[in-house]
């Protein structure tokens, strides 16, 4: 049987410059370069886009719009947070998202539709039938291509942080909600200029019916099409290395059922009077309530494979009897934050939070090993999990103790015996070309070969 080594090999470091065989990253390989240029990119598109918006809309136009299209952003952020919460990840990505959604998507969005509208009634001489086409065509393909730019970045730099559907999930409705922040500006700003132009006010105003149809009705519409992207990059994630083409063809999939369902959406006006309320009612809702049900299903999924797999690390000797129960519970989870923050501050309920994110990483990691979808760095993807959760054990044993005493309070821990853990046997996954080989063996160190699972003390007690 093939084994992990306990510690895996580290490059030999690099010669001196000029040294044969030293290597020195280009100028375009450093993380300050790499860095820099998407916050400049970014940072562009906002100008530029600003620029647009408020030429468009007036300056008391875009300050109405950008205060009414606020309102349900930090609803659908925390909603999509909320989702991520299981193992959550940084919080660069969605900024990353929102930013590309709100600046760079939207700006690709307004040149690209205005060209194209523009070319269509050139080359047809109807404007009429360009715009319905701009509207039901045109404009699906380009904002969804657009937002999917934003997936498909984080899915390929990012990739240790991409590791299923729930971060497809959440990377693509925040991007998608960064960019119907910057599309309600512009369309609630224009609505603002129309009404003074005609001196209406109060609810039979076009801003105040603008802002019932985008903000009140379908604040979510933007982020359900771009979820099924998002979807669709998330299934990849997870399927093994071996299968090329289904990493390719499932987000290009999930992109044209996005396009669909937008132009479906965009094109409802045109079903008649109470066409539009008609597939409201009986296409958006169904399937808006649909994928929270979803999300909901997912967030409980990575709760059950923290249970089903941790307890192999637990005979194993890396985490004691308590933990696969109190990471799989979200209630013993803020149990266990609340304690670290109570006696060691904010840091130690950051610790918390981490370690709960290693652990679930951890599990997701043997659950697709298990499945035949390990990839090549599986061996030192495990060992670095275990050792980012070995860093924090003395900070986050006692809590996670606690949390399961007070939300189980009958629990039979494993054996152990005065010489350390039992390291039993038992089927952990190594690489693709034998998904069971035995997993690396946990540290010899003193700290572990001593004492109980659960402390007899309170160590955050001076």
């Amino acid at each position: 049987m093939a084994t992990s080594p306990a510690y895996p090999t580290s490059p030999a470091p690099a010669g001196p410059a000029g040294a044969p065989g030293s290597r020195h990253p280009r100028w375009w390989q450093r993380r300050a370069i790499r860095a820099a240029a998407p916050v400049t990119l970014l940072a562009l598109s906002g100008l530029v886009i600003l620029a647009l918006v408020r030429q468009q809309t007036g300056t008391e136009g875009f300050l109405v719009g950008l205060g009414l299209a606020t309102l349900p952003v930090p609803l659908l952020v925390a909603a999509f947070r909320w989702l991520d919460r299981v193992a959550p990840g940084p919080w660069r990505n969605l900024l990353f998202a929102f930013a590309w959604g709100a600046c760079a998507a939207a700006l690709i969005a307004i040149v690209a539709n205005s060209f194209a509208t523009r070319w269509i009634a050139t080359a047809t001489a109807d404007p009429t039938s360009a715009d319905t086409l701009g509207a039901t065509v045109i404009a699906p393909i380009v904002e969804e291509t657009a937002k999917a730019a934003a997936v498909l970045l984080v899915f390929l730099f990012r990739r240790a942080d991409f590791t299923g559907v729930v971060d497809g999930f959440v990377i693509a409705g925040v991007t998608a909600t960064g960019f119907a922040f910057t599309e309600n500006i512009l369309y609630l700003g224009n609505a603002f200029g129309t009404d003074q132009l005609s001196g209406e006010t109060g609810l039979a105003s076009v801003t105040a019916a603008t802002f019932f149809v985008r903000v009140v009705m379908s604040p979510f519409a933007h982020p359900l099409f771009t979820v099924l992207t998002g979807i669709g990059f998330g299934i990849a994630a997870l399927s093994g290395e071996r299968h090329t083409a289904r990493r390719i063809l499932l987000p290009i999939a999930g992109l044209l059922l996005a396009m669909a369902l937008h132009a479906f959406w965009n094109g409802s006006a045109s079903f008649g009077e109470y066409g539009f309320f008609v597939v409201y009612a009986t296409f958006m809702l169904p399937l808006f309530g649909l994928l929270c049900w979803l999300a909901v299903w997912l967030r409980q999924r990575e709760l059950r494979l923290v249970r089903a797999e941790l307890p192999a690390y637990v005979a194993a000797g890396w985490l004691t009897a308590a933990e696969p129960f109190a990471l799989g519970s979200m209630s013993a989870r803020d149990l266990a934050r609340d304690y670290a923050t109570h006696h060691l501050g904010r840091p130690g309920g950051r610790t918390v939070v981490a370690y709960e994110t290693y652990a679930t990483t951890l599990a997701v990691l043997r659950h697709r090993a298990g499945r035949g979808r390990a990839r090549a760095d599986f061996a030192v993807r495990e060992r670095e999990l275990l050792d980012a959760l070995w860093e924090r054990r003395e900070v986050v044993r006692p809590a996670l103790a606690y949390a399961a005493r007070v939300m189980a309070p009958v629990v039979v821990p494993l054996p152990y015996t005065a010489y350390g853990p039992p390291h039993l046997p038992y089927p952990a996954y190594g690489p693709p070309h034998h998904p069971r080989a035995a997993p690396p063996a946990p540290h010899a160190s003193p700290n572990l070969a001593h004492g109980p699972a659960y402390p007899s003390y309170n160590p955050y007690r001076t």
